[in-house]
């Protein structure tokens, strides 16, 4: 309540004797939040963000707001801000997410417009502008899924060689995911941070960005955690932005099956960090709601490694998680 009420005098500040009214518009995994501003007078409404600066720092999103945007991929524009007290005004791009939207209708035509705001993001990609998505922040993301998804979730002690098991994992992984050409990445690119507008998709939550491989935000929105499509709606897709993508300049690889198979090792580095992320989130920030999202990307995750002879140890330590009846698979 102290903080709404810092918000409501910074806004009454910026508008001084109009009314303006506030309203929840959504919050996401970490302490920020988001109220839908009515300003008395004004045409259209707003997007105030509330930070704490003991907890988020709001340079970040300043920064790659101006830097996407400048892009051409539509992203809020920050309108006034209070860095001190951790509070944005930002434009606002409506309250129709992707997540809500997306349907067996007009999914070509809204991963679309998805994958033309990533290819504008990527296309303005430059070294030394974002932090690198390095070895060591990849590894410690992958280290969630021990840390929090089997010891804390799962209540899993891995013995000597399951350990073994998934240090080498991680280890191909890694070699895997360095080696990919670098662009801008997003690294939340997914159903919930992307808004149907009029003017194409609209992207949020950008703040984390970083300079790293150029299958990651693919993985986020096509191994998407809160929404899954069949492999050969998804083979289509990405063989379009494959396509779109030679065409721009961008740094694919020019064998399709070697960029589909960087795009699946980069989902396995990321279900790994997904699954321990939404352990975390369940036992020490107390929001359980994102355990229902778990089987589905544990899913993505098996099926990844049962695919690859390199990955499929691994299915022995999800065996523990979660039990499954062996079927004959694949292996490439």
């Amino acid at each position: 309540m102290e903080r709404l009420a810092q918000l409501k005098h910074w806004l009454g500040s910026l508008h001084p004797g109009r009314q303006i009214d506030l309203a929840p518009a959504s919050a996401d995994a970490s302490f920020r939040r988001y109220f839908r501003v009515h300003v008395d007078g004004e045409p259209v409404s707003f997007i105030a963000m509330d930070a704490p600066p003991d907890k988020e720092d709001t340079a970040p999103f300043i920064r790659i707001a101006k830097l996407f945007g400048d892009s051409g991929a539509q992203v809020p524009t920050v309108l006034d801000a209070n860095t001190a007290d951790g509070f944005l005004l930002l434009t606002d791009l409506g309250d129709t997410t992707y997540l809500n939207a997306l349907d067996a209708d007009n999914a070509h035509a809204l991963y679309a417009d998805a994958l033309g705001a990533l290819i504008c993001i990527q296309k303005a990609s430059a070294p030394g502008v974002l932090p690198d998505y390095d070895r060591e922040r990849l590894r410690a993301e992958m280290q969630l899924f021990p840390d929090w998804y089997l010891a804390r979730h799962k209540h899993i002690t891995l013995d000597d060689s399951e350990q073994k098991i998934l240090d080498t994992v991680f280890e191909r992984l890694l070699e895997a995911n360095l080696a990919e050409p670098k662009v801008f990445v997003h690294r939340d690119f997914h159903s919930r941070n992307l808004m149907v507008t009029e003017h194409g998709a609209g992207v949020l939550d950008f703040q984390d960005a970083v300079y790293g491989p150029i299958t990651y935000d693919l993985a986020s929105l096509f191994k998407d955690a809160y929404i899954d499509w069949d492999e050969a709606f998804v083979l289509d897709m990405l063989a379009r932005y494959w396509d779109a993508a030679r065409q721009v300049g961008l740094p694919v690889h020019a064998d399709f099956a070697e960029f589909h198979r960087d795009f699946e090792w980069m989902g396995v580095q990321r279900h790994l960090k997904v699954l321990g992320i939404f352990a975390r989130l369940c036992h020490r920030d107390g929001k359980a709601g994102y355990v229902d999202d778990m089987p589905r990307v544990s899913s993505y995750l098996r099926k990844a490694c049962q695919r690859y002879s390199e990955l499929r140890p691994l299915i022995r330590i999800l065996n523990r998680c979660d039990p499954v009846d062996e079927t004959v698979g694949y292996t490439f």
